[in-house]
């Protein structure tokens, strides 16, 4: 793995890199949400590295039968698409190109055309065909040439074809991405649809069997159950064992006895049982109804889940793919490999193709072979970190009598959990999450209401199972949060309250107010042995400005707030003609809400603390508007981080904008304020919430175990207050003491952040005259 700085030209006085070189971008197979972005990244920078770029409508037929299938593609011919869902250069299954002839006629229409780099976006199946029409290819050409169809100068100038995949798929299928383009876009509609039903479910106390797409992979109904609370889930990589009809309807009915007025099974379409066989969604209904004698109903959400505008994620995720792609294939050689760009962490990386398929075909093989564990185990981190969580709440709702047994016996330990900080969307389920964990392991749970404020006046309530029931769904903070820190409600009260409920340690899931304040609580442990406790921050901030984490609970829902409004915005532009709007964003001093939601919305401009900018570049900016409204597009999008400059404010950047784009467009401004915090967490939110959360819960337990000495506790090292963070593609526990060399205290934010090294993409996408883009990546070979 290493990182490269890229430049488009070698010099400023060297031609672009793509100078003399054609790229064709098609979508195959079966559409997905994000297709779109990844097709207006291809084209655009494409042309910003000097390449002519073709588009290839219909995918592999529209390559086989060329004509007005393929056309030359303009930077305009991909502005507004996007927000837009499925493939606006169509897709389709193509049997002729199954065939030698078929690849004959295709490779024709692409020499003709001086076309010898092309992306595919697809499944495996699609990006298969495409590796085998680049092995074929000197073959082809020697015999178009034998045909008389094209020259012996063709044949020499086009010798070989590079090749390049996007995985478009909202089953997550593919082996060697984290994400495939339309993943995230599928579990939101998913998630709607889940949201939707349970009110009815409880109001009427009925059970539903919700069946989702995946083909052969459970990824879908997989997180779809972690992330709505799902009481059973049906998957190809897990399947129940003999006799699951009624262990399934028992922990349905112990569901009831806790008090649940719904029960929701999620059922993958794939689904079979140990020995292979199909499960249905109908046949789950007949065994509730029968067994349980519930009113059950089986909803099959089919192709509503590809459909829909692109989540923030997928719109990134494609933007980002997309560009590399144009690299990987400019940078290719005779001897390059046909490489597929993935999602490693958080960086595009380049990963062998037929790798990715054989190990794809692996998975398939295994469970075909009935090696289920195999098959999960093939299917990434990802997929197998989601199934170990599901694997270990899944067996938490057990029958009250439980409780008392030897299975789960109670233990003389109190956990306390608390959100500090400003409210974030998944905090609920995070609370959640700690909750039942705890409960399960039998030990007692507090809740902590108002944050450490709440702890310091003894606003602590014990919770049981029923108090965090249908959490999951809810935005804001049930508990109550606040941002003040313990040494402002006095540590003397913290630990006076610590004392008198006997608590053993605490779960704070927050901001950077709750990181700030795990350190004050260490740092008051010489002075106050109550505070000799294990604690674990779990980050939960929509401004993601959190050191030690990559990605915090609540900034993926604040995120795609902020990307709905401007996609509304831009439909306002669009109708008045010739309209810039200016847009303030919430974050702190952390421009990342700014950075993501001006990349996934297709802004022209977005201003952030970190990256110093001068009066120069704000009247370069409007001169780049100028000139785009001359053309065909004719509206304009700036962000601004509402900590960005104290002296160009948004009003500032406002009025200098409508001044100074008189006679040429007019200007709006918006200030979008609290109601990126508000809202039901997204998938991804709700996902990662239940799983941080739960793991804290088990570090918590063993920390416990390990550090409660003659009655009480002794936690004296650095390692037992801990920030549990994501680091690429780990969860990692960091000491919170070993975290403050990284941080700018005075500005609340981390000293370096991953995404800055893709904000110039936002100025690639947006068409700057300038020879500043300089975009770093990470190459995997």
């Amino acid at each position: 793995m290493a990182a490269l700085t890229r430049k488009l030209r070698k010099s400023t006085s060297s031609p672009l890199i793509g100078v003399g070189k054609a790229i064709a971008v098609f979508t195959s197979g079966g559409d997905s949400q994000g297709m779109n972005a990844a097709v207006r990244a291809v084209i655009r920078m494409a042309i910003t590295c000097g390449s002519k770029v073709y588009l290839i409508h219909e995918g592999y037929q529209g390559m086989v039968n060329g004509g007005e299938n393929i056309v030359e593609a303009s930077w305009d011919d991909v502005s507004g698409i996007l927000q837009m869902g499925g493939t606006v250069i169509g897709s389709a299954r193509c049997k002729d190109f199954r065939e030698r002839a078929g690849r004959l006629k295709a490779a024709y229409n692409l020499v003709t055309r001086g076309i010898t780099n092309i992306c595919a976006i697809g499944g495996d199946g699609s990006l298969t065909g495409a590796n085998l029409f680049r092995e074929e290819w000197s073959g082809l050409l020697q015999e178009l040439f034998e045909q008389n169809k094209i020259t012996q100068e063709q044949v020499a100038k086009y010798s070989y074809l590079n090749i390049v995949g996007l995985v478009g798929s909202i089953d997550n299928d593919f082996c060697g991405t984290d994400m495939t383009i339309g993943a995230d876009s599928a579990l939101h509609r998913i998630i709607e649809c889940v949201d939707a039903i349970t009110t009815t479910a409880v109001s009427h106390q009925r059970a539903f069997v919700l069946e989702v797409m995946g083909r052969h992979c459970g990824y879908l109904a997989l997180v779809t159950g972690l992330a709505c609370g799902a009481d059973w889930i049906f998957i190809p990589e897990h399947p129940p064992g003999d006799g699951w009809e009624e262990k399934m309807c028992s922990k349905l009915n112990n569901a009831r006895l806790w008090g649940n007025r719904l029960n929701v099974v999620i059922v993958s379409e794939g689904a079979v049982d140990c020995h292979g066989t199909s499960i249905t969604s109908q046949q789950v209904k007949e065994v509730i109804c029968r067994n349980l004698d519930l009113d059950t109903r089986i909803t099959v959400l089919g192709h509503v889940q590809r459909g829909g505008s692109p989540s923030a994620f997928d719109r990134i995720l494609g933007t980002r793919m997309g560009a590399e792609a144009v690299l990987t294939l400019l940078e290719g050689t005779p001897d390059t490999p046909a490489y597929v760009v993935s999602l490693d962490g958080n960086q595009a990386v380049r990963v062998p193709l037929m790798e990715c398929v054989e190990k794809t075909q692996e998975v398939q093989k295994a469970l075909d072979m009935l090696e289920f564990e195999k098959a999960a185990t093939l299917r990434g981190r990802t997929f197998q970190g989601n199934l170990d969580i599901y694997k270990k709440l899944g067996a938490m709702s057990k029958a009250k009598s439980l409780l008392s047994s030897a299975v789960l016996v109670e233990k003389p330990y109190n956990v306390a959990v608390m959100n500090v900080g400003a409210p974030a969307a998944g905090m609920n389920a995070a609370v959640r999450s700690a909750v039942r964990t705890c409960l399960y392991n039998g030990y007692r749970s507090l809740a902590v209401h108002n944050g450490y404020e709440g702890l310091a006046n003894d606003m602590v309530e014990e919770f049981t199972w029923n108090n965090v029931s249908n959490w999951v769904s809810l935005g804001g903070s049930k508990l109550g949060t606040k941002r003040t820190l313990p040494s402002q409600c006095g540590l003397d009260k913290i630990a006076s309250v610590i004392k008198k409920w006997d608590i053993h340690a605490i779960i704070c899931i927050g901001g950077f107010e709750g990181y700030h304040g795990a350190i004050q609580i260490e740092e008051g442990r010489s002075k106050y042995p109550e505070l000799c406790l294990p604690l674990v921050l779990v980050p939960a901030t929509i401004s993601n400005n959190v050191p030690g984490t990559d990605i915090c609970i609540g900034c993926d829902t604040g995120l795609n707030a902020v990307c709905e409004t401007c996609d509304r915005i831009k439909m306002s532009a669009s109708g008045t003609k010739r309209r810039t709007f200016v847009l303030e964003t919430m974050g702190g001093y952390c421009g990342y809400l700014a950075t993501m939601s001006g990349m996934a919305a297709g802004a022209d401009a977005a201003y952030i603390f970190e990256e110093d900018f001068t009066i120069k570049e704000l009247q370069r900016n409007i001169y780049h508007l100028r000139n785009k409204m001359k053309g065909k597009i004719q509206r304009g999008l700036v962000l601004r981080n509402e900590n960005a400059n104290c002296n160009f404010s948004t009003d500032f950047i406002y009025r200098l904008y409508a001044e100074e784009g008189k006679n040429v467009f007019d200007c709006r401004m918006n200030v979008l304020g609290h109601m990126q915090q508000g809202g039901v967490p997204s998938p991804f939110d709700r996902n990662y919430a239940t799983k941080c959360a739960a793991k804290a819960a088990f570090w918590t337990i063993s920390q416990i175990e390990k550090n409660f000495v003659d009655g009480k506790m002794n936690c004296t090292g650095h390692d037992s207050v801990c920030l549990l963070g994501m680091r690429r593609r780990q969860m990692l526990f960091q000491p919170v003491e070993e975290l403050k060399e990284e941080t700018d205290f005075k500005h609340r934010i981390p000293k370096q952040q991953w995404w800055m090294q893709i904000r110039p993409l936002l100025r690639i996408m947006a068409h700057y005259s300038d020879d500043s883009a300089v975009y770093e990546t990470d190459v995997s070979q």
